[in-house]
C-alpha cells in the first residue's frame, strides 16, 4: 500500500494543550462539527502539513499509513463552561485531579475531544496519517464516508476514553429500529387492543427474548432499550398510531443478522424498520498493536488494562471494511461521557499523547 511520508514535528505538551483547550472552547455538537474542524486543520497547517476538509466534514492529514490515529470532531450537546481548574483549586476528593497540572472542563474535554488533540499531536510528532471524523454521537457518517473513501491503512488507533493507561479492545454491536402500528379507533372499554398496545407486546416479547442470566457480563448479553415512543389517536378521529423507537447492543459471540431476526420473530402486526446495523468487534489482545500499546503505557510508567466496553464507537465500523490490527485508546474517565461534569486531567492528558507518540513509532518502526 502507498504511502505518503512526512517528517515528523516536535510538538510540545504545552501545544498539545494549547490545541486541547481551545477546541473544547468551540462548540462542536454533531452537524455543528465545521469551525472546530477549521481549528484542527489550522493545527496541521501550522506544522507543514498536508491536510483539508473533505466532503462530509471530516480532516484528513494523509502520511505516513504504518498508523492511522483517528477520533471524533463532534460532541453530544450540552454547554458546561470552558475552565482550566489549577490543582490547588480543585476538591480534594476529585481524582480526577493529579499531579498538581490541574483539569479541564467543558464539553468533549473526555468525550472524545481529549483523545482527538491527543492524536493530532502525536500524528504530528510522529509523521503518521491522521483523521478527525464527524457524526460520531448520531451516525457515524464520518467513519461510513472514510472506510468507503481511502485504502485500508496498516493498523488503527481510534481515539475515545480509556484513561492514559486503558486499551480497548471490544465493543458491543449496535442495532436501532422503529416500530409502527394502526388501528382502528373505537371506544376505549372494547376489549380489542390498540396500536399502542401492539407496541408495547411486540418490545415486551423482544425483552423476553433477550432475558439473560443476571450474573452474565453485560458485554456478553444482548440489551434491549426503547428510546421514544409516540402514540393516540389520529387528527381526523378515524385511527390509533403508535410509534416506538428502540435499540438493541450485540455482543461479538452474536451477529446482528440473527439478533435482527430474533427481535422480528414475534411481530405479528405493525412494521418495524430498521437502520443500517453497525457489528460488534472483539480485538486480539497479541496483534501489533495492542502489544505496542502495552510497552509504550510500561514505558510511561503505568499498567496496561485490557478494556471491552458495554457501547458502541467508530471502531465498530472500521473493522468491520478493513482487515488491520487495531485498538481505541484516549485520555479520560468514560464514566463522564457526555456528563454535566465533563472534565479531563491535563496530566493524563500529557501522558496520553507521549503513550500515543511511542505507539505511532512503534509501529512506523522508528527509534523511540
Amino acid at each position: 500500500m502507498s504511502t505518503t511520508m512526512t517528517d515528523p514535528d516536535p510538538v510540545s505538551f504545552a501545544d498539545a494543550r494549547e490545541l486541547l483547550v481551545d477546541l473544547v472552547s468551540i462548540p462542536s455538537p454533531s452537524g455543528q462539527e465545521r469551525d472546530a474542524a477549521e481549528r484542527l486543520a489550522a493545527f496541521f497547517e501550522a506544522h507543514d502539513r498536508e491536510v483539508r476538509i473533505d466532503e462530509v466534514g471530516n480532516v484528513r492529514a494523509p502520511a505516513d499509513d504504518s498508523v492511522l490515529l483517528t477520533s471524533h470532531i463532534d460532541t453530544v450537546p450540552g454547554e458546561i463552561p470552558v475552565e482550566v481548574e489549577s490543582a490547588d483549586e480543585a476538591d480534594e476528593e476529585d481524582d480526577i485531579a493529579d499531579e498538581g497540572t490541574g483539569v479541564l472542563w467543558g464539553r468533549g474535554s473526555v468525550d472524545a475531544t481529549g483523545p482527538l488533540a491527543a492524536m493530532a499531536a502525536a500524528a504530528v510528532r510522529t509523521g503518521v496519517s491522521f483523521v478527525g471524523v464527524v457524526g460520531e454521537e448520531t451516525n457515524s457518517r464520518g467513519a461510513r464516508h472514510l472506510v468507503a473513501d481511502r485504502e485500508e491503512p496498516d493498523a488503527v488507533v481510534n481515539g475515545e476514553p480509556s484513561g492514559a493507561t486503558g486499551i480497548t479492545l471490544g465493543y458491543r454491536g449496535f442495532l436501532s429500529g422503529t416500530y409502527v402500528a394502526t388501528s382502528e379507533s373505537g371506544h376505549t372499554s372494547r376489549p380489542e387492543p390498540n396500536a399502542i398496545q401492539h407496541a408495547t407486546s411486540w418490545w415486551t416479547s423482544v425483552e423476553e427474548a433477550f432475558e439473560q442470566d443476571e450474573y452474565q457480563p453485560v458485554f456478553e448479553r444482548v440489551t434491549t432499550k426503547p428510546v421514544a415512543i409516540d402514540g393516540g389517536i389520529t387528527d381526523d378521529g378515524l385511527s390509533v398510531e403508535a410509534t416506538l423507537d428502540v435499540q438493541l447492543r450485540v455482543p461479538p459471540t452474536l451477529d446482528v443478522e440473527t439478533v435482527r431476526e430474533t427481535a422480528e420473530a414475534p411481530l405479528e402486526i405493525g412494521t418495524v424498520t430498521w437502520a443500517d446495523p453497525i457489528p460488534p468487534v472483539m480485538e486480539s489482545p497479541r496483534t501489533e498493536v495492542a502489544r505496542a500499546f502495552r510497552a509504550a503505557i510500561r514505558e510511561e510508567d503505568g499498567e496496561p488494562r485490557l478494556l471491552r466496553k458495554t457501547g458502541t464507537s467508530d471502531m465498530n465500523l472500521f473493522a468491520g471494511a478493513w482487515d488491520c490490527p487495531m485498538a481505541t485508546y484516549g485520555p479520560g474517565n468514560s464514566e463522564l461521557d457526555h456528563a454535566p461534569d465533563e472534565r479531563l486531567s491535563l496530566a493524563e492528558f500529557d501522558r496520553s499523547v507521549a503513550v500515543l507518540t511511542r505507539v505511532a513509532t512503534t509501529l512506523t518502526g522508528g527509534d523511540d
